[in-house]
């Protein structure tokens, strides 16, 4: 049966709870729902620990693995279904058959399963996913547009009072790639510190951030104007990149990166110290730095312009389109 375009498509966006993962999910459904009248569920999949770790493969019934407090993933099944991350796979890999092949199945990353068991799949370019039902992105979906940094600063105009240049500083941390110890954030900090000068410092520490480096962070930066935003309190993300002039972000990050790319401000790629040989983070950062977007930060702070990045509106343009084909042949 037809969708009736009198009401509202329901879209489950469904990940871990991970803010990084849910950002991408949540990010597209709600430009989906900007292209079409849309009714947004968040839904997290949690597994027990036993399980947690379990390949997909091996998780043949998933329904019976989730924790108690997870979100079940039962019928009635959404019109569409966008989901990102390894905990979400054994679900999407089944829900065509579950939804009888009514419920538009949307997987963001690669998936590292077969393909055709999605009707799309959204990766980075980076990723190197290739595939007729495949739509590759430079960068991550995300929720940043221009609407939502103004609504988003109304709640810190003080962060606009602060004097130029005002520069945000977006720091990751230890990953699988990348690592941030004592002396490389010791040389970074006395790097911004100088390219601040006068001026101003938004600076956001991850969950990922590591203790020591934190502390370097806040001994050598500390006492400049503005702040250090290190998880207490409110969180300031969003007012950041509204009230930034230039903003520097570790390397380590595509979804930063992606994020500081929506706004059109210079963006400064930050250094860090790694661990594996160059990869898709070199091909991301390349491919960045290729359309004007990033360059790499040596020390001083300069402004240009470039068309800011709109991936995500690109990617729920076709999901749309899909879904639209879906339809008419149901």
């Amino acid at each position: 049966m037809k969708p009736d375009p009198a009401q509202p498509v329901t879209i489950w966006a469904v990940s871990d709870g991970r803010a990084g993962i849910e950002n991408q999910v949540l990010g597209l459904a709600e430009a989906v729902a900007r292209v079409i009248a849309a009714r947004i569920i968040v839904k997290r999949i949690l597994y027990e620990p036993a399980f947690d770790r379990w390949p997909t493969v091996l998780k043949l019934w998933p329904d019976r693995m989730l924790a108690a407090d997870s979100d079940r993933i039962e019928a009635p099944y959404p019109d569409i279904w966008i989901a990102a991350g390894r905990a979400t796979l054994p679900f999407s890999l089944r829900m065509k058959t579950r939804s009888d092949g009514k419920t538009l199945v949307v997987q963001l990353q690669d998936p590292k399963e077969k393909l055709s068991a999605f009707d799309l799949v959204i990766a980075p370019e980076h990723d190197e996913v290739r595939g007729e039902n495949v739509l590759s992105l430079l960068g991550s979906t995300n929720r940043i547009t221009p609407e939502r940094l103004t609504a988003e600063a109304a709640g810190w105009q003080d962060l606009a009072a602060l004097r130029p240049p005002r520069v945000a500083v977006l720091v990751g941390g230890k990953s699988k790639t990348h690592d941030l110890t004592p002396a490389r954030a010791r040389s970074m900090a006395a790097a911004i510190r100088q390219a601040v000068g006068s001026g101003s410092l938004l600076m956001t520490l991850s969950r990922r951030t590591p203790d020591d480096a934190r502390a370097v962070f806040h001994d050598v930066l500390g006492d400049l104007p503005g702040f250090i935003y290190d998880g207490q309190g409110g969180n300031p993300y969003f007012a950041v990149l509204d009230a930034a002039e230039h903003i520097l972000v570790t390397e380590d990050s595509v979804n930063m990166a992606t994020e500081a790319a929506v706004t059109g401000k210079p963006v400064y790629r930050l250094a860090m110290d790694r661990l594996r040989a160059e990869g898709k983070f070199a091909r991301f950062h390349d491919a960045l730095e290729h359309r004007g977007i990033v360059r790499p930060f040596e020390g001083t702070l300069k402004t240009w312009t470039y068309t800011p990045l709109n991936e995500t509106a690109r990617a729920a343009a076709k999901v749309v389109e899909v879904f639209n084909h879906k339809a008419r042949r149901q």
